[in-house]
């Protein structure tokens, strides 16, 4: 049995608990992972609170937190092709296997080997932030020169969307709270602090004739605020809120296959990419990091050093 960190309902940050579970063992199209390092995600407490019940409804309890982990593998499923036992690799795991634990299973599929030079904190950070903000670029396509709005710049997507859409010669603007300016200014984006009032006005200037993309990390009311500088509603992305729909917009059409992972890998150890892991905690810290990442207060990525 191993300690692992998970919910024993769905609901808030109450339900949460450390638990032990026997290792898992590999299915056909998985593999055997003792982890090294995990991602904490928004998706983390959607997923503990009920609100994807499609995604994970139907498991028992306790359920483990955590979508993405780097580590090494230990075994390997007979389906699973290139990959073997002793390879370091990265990837996401099934919701309710959970990778806020010494041991998981992830995808044989969206599981990847951890290039040379690259440190398992940064690969845990691919799957979810980095494939992400490959994903919404990827989708977009728009031109060197064009002008972007990142909404909600300061977290792991935001950041890694905008230092994407830097490399692809995009000139970027970013919204967010006054203590996410110096992390959106470092990663080349304009910044308009949305604490100082409403920013529809302040955006507009910065861009008259309207944004050639808009990608959305905010969701709700400030989604509707910002849709309308889009050139045109199906030039807005919502990574987190599917009714951008209503208004002509679309979701992130997501791409978690083996070579999506190894494009972002790539672009980290090229130095395009720095994934801005801010807070590095061991396993002991999961309640109070998932926390600080749920409070919308953290800034760049935070990561599980389960090593420590």
């Amino acid at each position: 049995m191993r300690g692992a960190y998970g919910y024993r309902a769905f609901g808030g940050p109450e339900v949460q608990e450390f638990v032990e579970r026997p290792d898992p063992v590999p299915a056909p199209h998985e593999v055997a992972v003792a982890v090294r390092a995990a991602g904490v995600n928004p998706i983390d407490h959607a997923l503990r609170s009920g609100m994807l019940p499609m995604l994970n409804g139907g498991l028992p309890f306790p359920q483990v937190l955590g979508v993405e982990a780097a580590g090494v593998v230990t075994a390997v499923g007979a389906d699973v092709s290139g990959l073997e036992v002793g390879d370091q690799v990265f990837g996401f795991a099934l919701t309710g296997a959970g990778t806020y634990a010494h041991r998981t299973v992830l995808l044989g599929s969206t599981t990847a080997r951890t290039p040379d030079g690259l440190s398992d904190i940064w690969a845990a950070t691919i799957p979810v932030a980095g494939t992400t903000a490959l994903d919404v670029l990827d989708q977009l396509d728009l031109a060197p020169g064009d002008r972007i709005l990142v909404n909600g710049i300061g977290g792991g997507v935001g950041v890694a969307t905008a230092q994407l859409a830097r490399a692809r010669g995009l000139e970027v603007v970013g919204t967010g709270s006054t203590s996410k300016r110096a992390l959106a200014t470092s990663a080349g984006a304009s910044f308009v602090d949305y604490t100082q009032g409403p920013v529809e006005e302040r955006l507009r200037a910065l861009a008259p004739e309207g944004f050639a993309g808009v990608v959305d990390l905010v969701g709700g009311a400030s989604l509707r605020a910002v849709a309308p500088l889009a050139v045109e509603p199906a030039r807005v992305v919502a990574v987190g809120d599917p009714t951008v729909v209503e208004i002509g917009g679309a979701m992130p059409e997501r791409h978690t296959d083996r070579a999506t992972l190894e494009r972002v890998a790539a672009l980290m150890v090229q130095g395009v990419l720095d994934p801005t892991v801010t807070t590095v905690v061991p396993l002991s810290g999961a309640g109070e990091a998932l926390l600080e990442v749920e409070s919308g207060h953290s800034i760049g990525k935070t990561v599980l050093d389960l090593t420590l």
